[in-house]
């Protein structure tokens, strides 16, 4: 945020901030963005949207997402006197990452890509913030720095911004960068030209993220019913899995990266050179039995300063457990699923109990 002096600042033409718009562009390079775009702040579209998906229910448990639906689309509600949203974006796919070979190791614990290295919060948030206080001595004014930790639609105002369309997967994509990159944003109350929007819609008839999903979460393009989807499962639902879902399930332990893996434009993504984002510990390809068998206190070094947090060590052995009774028959994985058993909390137990029968029906002779 601003300091007195900077509101003191004498207010900048519109030729100050045309060229100030074009050095934003190298400031941000240098701190690790590969693209900025600025916008004005109706969201277009995308507030009704916002209010029918809601009132469908396919938020589920999200509350929060309700109750700050306003805050969603109003950006002055979080920082009055907001004019623009500088919208910014990071790749995070790591160098020679192989997805497609882990999710087909049954073996093997598949991790959305954006969570094998470090929190993207810890990343994005205070390089957005140094950004915002170059601003401030260039131009004064007021400016509040976000990564996924306001409420905001940020892929409306990335799309606004000029950084992508919003494809039928429901994510941002991009035409030279695929879909494998993160979005920061900073509120502004300098009014800085806008860029221009992202038009038409480069996915045409192509519906391969649809048709990809594991558990049948797109209701139609752009329509995610996040009930289904296996990132909420695995990493918002606090509950039981339902068991329609378990076996789509496969071996995704935590988020599901399905739909940007078929997508077409994925084969333009540039692998990230931010080394926060090297994955740690064996998180691209690790073995499922040797994170089951983690006990709490290794899990909470291991995952320190990771996304890796979100669902907490109960919800890992609970996706964990699910995947293990997804792999192929294996004595040594029954054994380690019994012995966990006796000590698991009720909602664990419950997954180990379904994995055990999952084995059972699968061994020889069944």
């Amino acid at each position: 945020m601003t300091n007195a002096s900077n509101t003191t600042k004498e207010a900048p033409t519109a030729g100050d901030l045309a060229a100030l718009r074009r050095r934003l562009e190298g400031w941000a390079r240098e701190l690790g963005f590969e693209a900025l775009g600025i916008t004005d702040l109706d969201p277009g579209p995308h507030r009704a949207y916002l209010e029918a998906w809601l009132a469908a229910g396919h938020h589920g448990s999200m509350l929060w997402m309700e109750r700050h639906k306003a805050l969603r689309t109003d950006p002055t509600l979080l920082q009055p006197g907001t004019l623009r949203v500088l919208s910014l974006r990071m790749n995070y796919l790591p160098a020679g990452d192989t997805p497609e070979a882990v999710l087909a190791n049954p073996r093997k614990a598949y991790i959305a890509r954006y969570a094998l290295g470090r929190d993207y919060h810890k990343v994005l948030r205070p390089r957005l913030a140094r950004l915002a206080e170059r601003i401030e001595r260039e131009v004064g004014g007021q400016h509040r720095a976000l990564t996924d930790s306001a409420p905001l639609l940020e892929k409306a105002y990335a799309e606004k911004g000029g950084l992508g369309w919003i494809g039928k997967n429901t994510l941002l994509l991009n035409q030279e960068a695929g879909s494998w990159f993160l979005l920061g944003e900073i509120l502004s109350t300098v009014p800085f030209p806008v860029d221009a929007p992202s038009t038409g819609d480069p996915c045409g008839s192509c519906s391969r993220c649809l048709t990809a999903c594991p558990t049948d979460a797109f209701l139609g393009p752009r329509q995610l019913d996040a009930r289904r989807c296996l990132a909420y499962q695995t990493i918002e639902n606090r509950g039981p899995i339902p068991e329609a879902l378990r076996r789509p399930l496969g071996n995704r332990i935590f988020g599901c990266d399905d739909c940007q893996l078929v997508c077409p434009f994925t084969k333009f993504a540039q692998a990230t050179t931010e080394p926060d984002f090297a994955p740690r510990h064996d998180f691209q390809d690790g073995e499922l039995l040797a994170f089951f068998r983690w006990d709490e206190a290794t899990w909470e070094a291991r995952t320190a300063g990771s996304p890796l947090r979100r669902p907490g060590f109960e919800g890992w052995l609970r996706n964990v457990a699910v995947a293990l009774g997804n792999a192929p028959f294996d004595r040594e994985i029954i054994a380690a699923l019994e012995a966990r058993r006796a000590e698991a909390s009720p909602l664990v137990r419950e997954h180990i109990d379904w994995a055990l029968g999952e084995q059972a029906a699968k061994a020889p002779g069944k």
